[in-house]
Parts: structure tokens; C-alpha cells; sequence
């Protein structure tokens, strides 16, 4: 995953590296609604957030698939605390596919995520008690401009602005993550339907020239679905509605 430089709309006070956060992070972000200024229409962010962390992984070669169980390079660490924390938890935890690796306290990383943007400024936190008694802290959007140029990256490389081949790693990437984890406030659901070709094409692209990258990223990409779907028939099941 190569970084690039990031031009920022007129809103932004300092330019910011591309390269400077992650693909969880900025898969959460895209998941904000610029004008509310909180994720919406996201009920399951916290899995593609884990699934991008999972192929950031992949993609830096230190986390493959080695018969069917996801499998670390011990010691191996990146500098990003997102990406460290997972890391370590998968070296001490017992082996998983990447289906199980997607729903396994994806909690946890959601939290290591908004905490490291609220602490660069990207976004805002405020803790409050719940009936009085209970911490909780609510993230509110600080670089609403930030993320309007990071959410029209993502649609372009999924509404086919340009060939596939020209496409951009990392937004073909989150185009598909965004897609797969129903983030639809990004994304809807018919913009899934009408260009359902096109993501399996950003799936290869993302993969770049390695055959096994291609299929770890395949493989992340069926299990987030599989985790969505489950989600949603939870939800369903309680009466809190699915997804579309």
C-alpha cells in the first residue's frame, strides 16, 4: 500500500500526508456524516474497520494465510498502534480464520481507531456519564473537509472514473471494504448493486501483482460479508431491523 500526498479542500488549515493514517482510520472517517458530524448508517463499522486493519496487515506481509488460519510474523510491528495492538493480540491468541479474526473483539480496535484520530485532531471526543454512573466518550468530526475529499476518492474508484488498472491501491481498497461492510451512508445500496462487476475488479487491483495477496484480500473481503450478514440477522432476529 503506497502512500500519496493528500490535497485538502479550502477547509483545512494544514495539509496532511495521505500516507499518515492507516486504512482502518481512514476507513472510519469515511464512515462520518460530514454534516452531522458522526458515523451514520454504519451499524457495523466496527467489522470493516477490523477487516482493513486485516488487510493493511496483509498487504505489509505480516499476517497470511497459512492453511486456513490466519497466521502472524512474531515481532513484527509497524510503528501504528492500531495495527500493533492486532498484532500482538493475534500472536497471543489461540489460531482463526479470517472469518473468526473479523468478529474477534473488533471492539477493542474500533476504540484503538478513534482514540488515535481524536488524539492527531481528527476528530473530537467528550467523555459524559451514562445515568450518572458509566463513562462513555462520543466523537464528533473535526476535519469535515478532510473527509469529503477521502469520500469522493472512494466513489470514484468505484463509479469507474477511470479504468481499474489506474486505480489507486488503497482507495480501490476502502472502495470495496466500504461496500462489503455497508457503509451506507458512503456507499448505498443500489451504488452496491449497480457496481457489483466493478468491486470484484477493485478486489484484484487491491491486490496488486502478488497471487497471494489477491487471495488473502478475497478471502477478508467474503469473510466481512459473512460477518455482516450475521450482524444483520442478529439484529433481526431481536427486532432491531437488518440491513440493505
Amino acid at each position: 500500500m503506497s502512500p500519496r500526498a493528500l490535497a485538502l479542500t479550502p477547509q483545512e488549515e494544514t495539509p496532511v500526508p495521505h500516507g499518515s493514517l492507516s486504512l482502518p482510520a481512514r476507513l472510519l472517517l469515511r464512515g462520518f456524516d460530514t454534516e452531522k458530524g458522526r458515523v451514520s448508517g454504519a451499524p457495523d463499522i466496527e467489522l470493516a474497520v477490523r477487516a482493513a486493519a486485516l488487510v493493511e496487515l496483509a498487504g505489509r506481509r505480516i499476517i497470511s494465510d497459512v492453511d486456513g488460519v490466519v497466521t502472524p510474523v512474531f515481532d513484527a510491528r509497524t510503528g501504528d498502534p492500531v495495527l500493533d495492538e492486532l498484532m500482538e493480540l493475534a500472536e497471543e491468541s489461540r489460531p482463526r480464520t479470517w472469518r473468526a479474526w473479523i468478529g474477534y473483539r473488533a471492539r477493542a480496535t474500533l476504540d484503538t481507531v478513534r482514540r488515535q484520530l481524536a488524539s492527531e485532531g481528527y476528530l473530537s471526543a467528550e467523555r459524559k456519564r451514562v445515568f450518572g454512573l458509566f463513562p462513555v466518550t462520543h466523537y464528533g468530526l473535526e476535519r469535515a473537509g478532510y473527509v469529503e475529499v477521502l469520500r469522493a476518492e472512494v466513489l470514484g474508484a468505484l463509479e469507474g472514473g477511470e479504468p481499474v488498472g489506474r486505480v489507486d491501491e488503497d482507495d480501490a481498497v476502502l472502495a470495496v471494504l466500504a461496500a462489503t461492510g455497508k457503509l451506507r451512508r458512503l456507499i448505498p445500496a443500489k451504488a452496491r448493486r449497480t457496481h457489483k462487476g466493478r468491486l470484484d475488479h477493485l478486489t484484484a487491483r487491491a491486490g496488486g501483482i502478488s497471487p497471494e495477496l489477491r487471495q488473502s484480500l478475497g478471502d477478508i473481503r467474503a469473510a466481512l460479508a459473512a460477518a455482516v450478514k450475521a450482524a444483520e440477522a442478529s439484529r433481526a432476529s431481536a427486532g432491531g431491523g437488518g440491513g440493505g
